[in-house]
């Protein structure tokens, strides 16, 4: 057994995790834990919750507690104990302990650096007025429950529509809080692509939520007691609760004081081992710089799973047992009132934006068996490399089994898989759970379909650029469908099992946009159209993904197309 003497600098998901690593990895190490707070490991992403009493206990929060940390791994843990500087050269750290305001020097062999991230907070006016409140931490929890048990807030505006704000919105809902979002983007959770985000904004708006998009608040006042948040469009909002949830930024200053690399993205530059430009320092969490694991270009990364396994990495390299953190796929999933968000690896527009080629699909599959009750439709978007076929994304949104689908998308983007091998995929069925050819299967065939040039796909957000006079929707659903939940305007209406008799009846020299409700019908007609000497080509997603992202849509459609071949010999041009 060893002596090092190892300092790790902060709690929570990475530190927390580094000290209960080295203790098991070293027994005979001097482990110590200094953490500026109260609280060495508490449960981040259940703090929104305990606001809304989903969480009824606030003691549920604290993963662990100083004293039964101690006692089961005997670290030498001092919590209101703040690192104020690192002396690389001595190998000690200067510590302020914030009760007795006492000062003084502790020397080290190795240190991890988990000093997490801070909320921004921009220098607007009026922003630390009261009522005004960020989410980062225990004590920021209990003064928003605080204010929502005592003062009851009729209304609250969020600022920043990503993970933390929805789930703030949902939680204040619970409470009986009016919510408005305003979010500078222009659309609510930026990391989305904007027609997966386009779904949850919906789902919010159904529920009362006011989004107020493509807005940026310029400061805030008070008036009679409320809060005005004004925003850049010059209007006001009048509320009792502000939450910000624009962002956070690494906590990099002690690293940077103690003359440590910073990365181009703000945070601690590290290795694959974790080790900062000092080779006895690590760094873990959200104040470092790590790989998006499938272009290996930095990024910063926020979320808890990561943020563990670069704990469990630093502490086996400082005490001399080899890891590598390989990147991040930044997998990640929020609730957002019956709505389950889900994404892992690149977002198309990131993929736009490194300017790296790839093919999408979407796809609207049942969360299990449809003729078992109560099941619920998700939208699946498909990211993946041409030709290969490699996996590089997805984004989910729906109901019901979103989790465990983006879950296999993940392991397959972990493990290099294609679209072909996602066709292959051997996944749990009976009808509860799910159908024979599970919406992973169903994302891989449409999938492979369009790499094979079985199928050309036209994505809903490209229909408007195309020249009216050139293409024709063809809608391949019953009438009953289209009474039922409507048609794009003008669309001309064949059920499927009646292309064939109809084909005589169409102009080939038209272009047609081929589309059923989810695309499976489609499908079967664009290999009948096109086999027959048709253009064509299938609206990926069908009609329910396009009502979605599109907002040109009529809710009843009494004029949609006859399905007699008399009425569609009309629709030529004379």
């Amino acid at each position: 057994m060893s002596r090092t003497k190892l300092i790790i600098i902060g709690g929570v998901a990475g530190g927390a995790t580094a000290a209960a690593r080295a203790r098991r990895m070293d027994e005979g190490a001097e482990i110590i834990l200094l953490e500026r707070g109260e609280y060495i490991s508490f449960a981040n992403c259940g703090l929104p919750y305990y606001v809304g009493e989903v969480i009824k206990k606030r003691q549920d929060l604290l993963v662990t507690t100083p004293e039964a940390f101690r006692k089961r791994y005997r670290i030498d843990i001092r919590i209101f104990c703040e690192v104020t500087a690192i002396d690389r050269k001595s190998k000690r750290v200067s510590i302020r302990n914030h009760r007795t305001q006492e000062k003084y020097w502790e020397t080290y062999d190795k240190i991890i650096l988990a000093p997490g991230a801070e909320p921004i907070k921009p220098p607007l006016e009026g922003i630390n007025l009261e009522g005004i409140y960020n989410l980062r931490n225990i004590p920021d929890t209990d003064r928003i429950k605080n204010q929502v048990d005592k003062k009851r807030p009729q209304s609250a505006v969020i600022v920043g529509g990503g993970f933390i704000g929805l789930e703030m919105v949902e939680n204040l809902v619970r409470r009986g809080v009016r919510i408005t979002i305003v979010e500078m983007a222009d659309q609510v959770m930026p990391p989305f692509d904007p027609e997966m985000a386009s779904m949850v904004r919906a789902h919010l708006e159904s529920k009362g939520v006011v989004c107020r998009l493509g807005q940026g608040v310029k400061g805030f006042r008070k008036e009679g007691g409320r809060l005005l948040v004004s925003v850049n469009n010059g209007e006001d909002i009048e509320c009792d609760l502000v939450i910000l949830s624009i962002g956070i930024r690494p906590e990099n200053r002690l690293a940077k004081e103690a003359g440590l690399e910073i990365g181009k993205t703000g945070g601690i530059k590290v290795d694959a081992s974790m080790r900062t430009s000092d080779p006895d320092i690590y760094a873990v969490g959200d104040a470092v710089e790590v790989r998006d694991f499938i272009t290996g270009f930095p990024l910063i990364s926020a979320l808890a799973g990561p943020a563990n396994k670069q704990g469990r990495i630093a502490a086996d390299n400082a005490l001399g047992r080899k890891g590598v953190f390989r990147g991040t796929m930044r997998t990640s999933i929020v609730k957002v009132f019956e709505l389950s968000v889900a994404s892992t690896g690149l977002s198309e527009k990131t993929l736009r934006g490194y300017g790296l080629p790839y093919q999408v699909s979407y796809t609207c599959s049942g969360s299990h068996a449809a003729y078992y009750p109560d099941a619920e439709t998700m939208t699946v978007k498909l990211i993946f490399s041409p030709g290969k076929g490699t996996v590089l994304g997805a984004q989910i949104v729906g109901k019901e089994g979103v989790d465990k689908r983006i879950d296999v998308m993940a392991a397959a983007i972990h493990g290099g898989m294609t679209v072909f091998d996602l066709e292959e995929l051997e996944l749990a069925y009976a009808p509860p759970y799910s159908s024979a050819k599970d919406p992973v299967n169903i994302a891989g065939f449409v999938a492979a379909n369009l790499i094979k040039g079985d199928v050309e796909n036209v994505y809903p957000l490209e229909v408007s650029d195309l020249d009216p006079n050139e293409r024709v929707f063809l809608d391949l659903r019953s009438r009953g469908e289209i009474r039922q939940s409507g048609s794009i305007e003008g669309a001309l209406n064949i059920p499927v099992d009646e292309l064939r008799d109809h084909l005589k009846d169409l102009d080939k020299e038209k272009a047609y946009i081929i589309y059923c409700a989810v695309g499976q019908r489609a499908y079967v007609g664009y290999r009948i159209m096109t086999q027959n000497g048709f253009r064509a080509r299938n609206l990926s997603g069908g009609y329910e993904t396009y009502k979605v992202f599109n907002q040109k849509i009529k809710n009843e459609n009494p004029g949609a197309r006859s399905q007699n071949s008399e009425f569609l010999k009309e629709e030529k041009p004379r």
